[in-house]
């Protein structure tokens, strides 16, 4: 039961992430840079407020175990730089993609390495189909005319390193939890600590933040809901099920995006992407039902 409650968490983290491209929309002259370390700058550090009292409570474990939360606060400041500055430089659609299709790869490799994870052939089935899934939906929009192509590269560089870090700061709160950290106390100290090293990025990069309402407005829902919301039910997520399993749920946040984009913003979507929505929402299908029903290869 809790291993289903722990899905769900993370599948309404996804839907919560899922609207922050559209929302991003309506405040078109702040930075990239700015929107993803407020956003997840100030969600980490709400969700450290929160949970102050469960961070004492664990202190003396956060410190015997202090290198999970180095790794998990450093990978956690990194992120957002890196995913909006890949959206920025090869397209949202590619930025998106890259970063977000990558994590689950490179969650189970995480875990894999650090002997977490047990590979089982439904998984990997279900994970392929949803990369491609994800591919499908890139190459439905023709917003590539929009890009200077010089820059693809650069971008997705920098969202295999956005997918990285994401699956590095989901497997090293995951490694605090299992140690025995109250899961408030594990996602509250990471998501604080990286928060508190957004704040010069912050300063930096939002001096047209007060410059109108709808900026204001835009910052504040970012920072409320899919972020302090958002990595709320991540966290309990996390709590119940594997990195890797949560990092492939994940992957809900794109086809999310898409689905708004159309009918919010007014853009197309083509039978490749319509294709890609339903190769995703199997891949969902096959990883859960993996995870509950375990042969490895």
């Amino acid at each position: 039961m809790n291993q289903y409650l722990g899905i769900f968490a993370v599948i309404l983290a996804s839907l919560l992430w899922g609207t922050t491209g559209t929302a991003a929309t309506f405040a078109p002259s702040l930075s990239p840079l700015f929107i993803g370390s407020f956003a997840m700058g100030i969600g980490g550090i709400l969700q450290c407020g929160l949970a102050i009292y469960n961070i004492k409570q664990n202190h003396s474990l956060l410190t015997a175990h202090s290198r999970f939360l180095i790794v998990g606060a450093l990978a956690v400041a990194i992120y957002p730089l890196a995913f909006y500055s890949s959206m920025r430089l090869s397209g949202v659609t590619i930025g998106t993609i890259v970063s977000i299709g990558s994590a689950p790869i490179l969650s189970a490799m995480i875990e894999y390495i650090s002997r977490d994870f047990q590979v089982t052939k439904q998984w990997v089935i279900g994970a392929l189909l949803g990369i491609i899934g994800m591919t499908m939906l890139a190459f439905s929009e023709n917003a590539s005319t929009t890009i200077e192509y010089n820059y693809v590269g650069l971008g997705i560089l920098l969202g295999l390193i956005a997918g990285f870090t994401y699956a590095l700061y989901s497997w090293s709160a995951r490694q605090l939890m299992l140690k025995g950290i109250d899961s408030k106390a594990a996602m509250g100290a990471t998501f604080g600590c990286g928060g508190l090293l957004l704040i010069p990025v912050m300063l930096i990069t939002g001096t047209t933040f007060f410059a109108a309402w709808n900026n204001i407005a835009v910052g504040c829902y970012m920072a409320l809901i899919p972020m302090f919301l958002g990595y709320l039910c991540y966290g309990y997520g996390l709590s119940k099920i594997s990195a890797s399993l949560a990092t492939t749920i994940s992957l809900l946040e794109p086809a999310v995006a898409t689905i708004l984009a159309i009918l919010i913003v007014g853009e197309d979507l083509s039978l490749i992407g319509l294709g890609g929505i339903l190769l995703i929402f199997i891949c969902l299908v096959m990883v859960i039902s993996s995870s509950l029903n375990k042969k490895s290869i």
